[in-house]
């Protein structure tokens, strides 16, 4: 019944999200009940791997009736769930404007603007005038215009016209008079942009779409701020799994196989990492033995630093994406981080180093350890801003494998100072 009224309502989103919840059994028993004609809406708005549990389950004469609905745009967001034979079935179902668009979005792969081209857009030449405008604005439009664009012959981007100004204005007046005074003014994203940050570019322009032209400035089409708010949503929660070492279309009910194999190289490089810190602590075998009080408080001055470090990597990982870092501010970024380490340090140094003394009646353990706290909160601090750079820097994602190098830098650095300290003083 839920459902059902979502379907009526076609918040295609909310079916979407409930299917993506549900066990795999009942996920395919409820969408056996779902029509035809909102299956594809479904479809489109589903994370990858649950989407391709309920393709694979679909027979071809279902697929068939998918695929007759289907557009350019439809079966870009879909190709990477269907097999290529399913592919080229669904191009055949096209007209030949249709496969020209989707094969053009092809030359561009999924990460670049050029791949998620919107074709619905209003269009005139740049010598039209405003009784064209209005012509075209009597027709259906499309979701979230408010601007007409204007080529030239060969089809380049010249202008665009809010529809506002258009609306009011005599029918003689040329529609390039009422545009804005610089064509540059308004935002154009070229093809080979990053998606994500023309999607940003659209989301901070105060437009409800941006024109996308390739390199010889040929208008494609555009990207409107559903397709926008779309791939910020996609790439932020591709930080957050990624932070974990998972996909961010990794389905909550795949097969357990499959998320013991997407999950356990991550775990294998932590377990490498593990080793490495195990390894510098087997250094203080003897002093281990001999000051039992050393083991138990280890995690403590592990803790301290990876928290703190932690702290500053979410705050720089963000900053990265926002385009915030910058080869100006790297210098007073890392001095602020190490500054506020240096607080924190003192402070949670000198509150720990009380407690351990009194716990264990001995003051120069209190000293180890306060000293220890101290030196592995700057270290998780200078780290926090350092390993993300540099692994941007190497082409690698950060919010990937910045953690894991985080957590060993941190580690090391604590067993280290805390037992090396413990040997020399105790």
């Amino acid at each position: 019944m839920l459902i059902g009224r979502m379907l009526v309502h076609q918040e295609f989103d909310d079916v979407a999200l409930i299917l993506e919840s549900l066990p795999l059994d009942k996920r395919l028993e409820r969408w056996a009940k779902i029509p035809t004609a909102s299956r594809l809406n479904i479809l489109v708005v589903m994370r990858g791997d649950p989407r391709e549990t309920l393709l694979d389950a679909m027979s071809l004469d279902e697929l068939d009736a998918l695929f007759q609905e289907m557009d350019a745009e439809d079966l870009v967001e879909l190709a990477d769930s269907l097999p290529n034979r399913l592919v080229d079935r669904a191009l055949q179902a096209m007209d030949s404007k249709q496969r020209q668009y989707y094969e053009g979005a092809q030359k561009y792969a999924d990460e670049l603007a050029g791949h998620w081209v919107d074709h619905n857009q209003l269009i005139l030449p740049q010598n039209a005038k405003v009784r064209d405008g209005l012509r075209l604005l009597r027709r259906e439009l499309p979701d979230h215009v408010d601007a007409v664009f204007l080529i030239n012959r060969a089809g380049h981007f010249s202008r665009a016209v809010h529809i506002g100004d258009i609306i009011g204005a005599p029918d003689h007046v040329p529609l390039t008079d009422l545009s804005e005074p610089d064509p540059h003014e308004f935002l154009v994203i070229a093809a080979s942009d990053s998606a994500v940050d023309a999607a940003f570019r659209v989301q901070k322009s105060g437009y409800s779409a941006l024109p996308v032209v390739d390199a010889q400035g040929l208008l494609l089409g555009r990207m409107d701020v559903r397709t926008a708010s779309e791939i910020v949503n996609e790439y932020y929660e591709g930080q957050i799994m990624a932070g974990a070492g998972m996909d961010e279309d990794e389905d909550l009910f795949s097969p357990v196989v499959t998320s013991a194999k997407n999950r356990a190289f991550w775990l294998g490089i932590n377990l490498l990492t593990a080793f490495a810190a195990s390894w510098f602590i087997g250094l203080f075998t003897i002093t281990l033995q001999e000051i039992v009080a050393l083991a138990v408080l280890m995690p403590i001055v592990a803790s301290m630093g990876g928290i703190a470090g932690s702290q500053t990597l979410t705050l720089i990982i963000r900053g990265l994406a926002l385009g915030q870092v910058t080869k100006d501010n790297r210098r007073a970024l890392l001095k602020k981080e190490l500054s506020v380490g240096g607080l924190n340090g003192i402070i949670w140094a000198i509150t720990v180093g009380i407690i351990v003394s009194i716990w264990f009646a001995n003051p120069m353990i209190g000293v180890v350890i306060a000293l220890a706290i101290l030196v592995n909160i700057c270290a998780g601090a200078l780290s926090g801003v350092v390993i993300p750079i540099v692994l941007s820097k190497l082409k690698l994602d950060p919010a990937l494998s910045g953690s894991v190098v985080l957590t060993t830098v941190t580690d090391i650095v604590g067993f280290v100072v805390f037992l090396g300290l413990g040997s020399l003083i105790l």
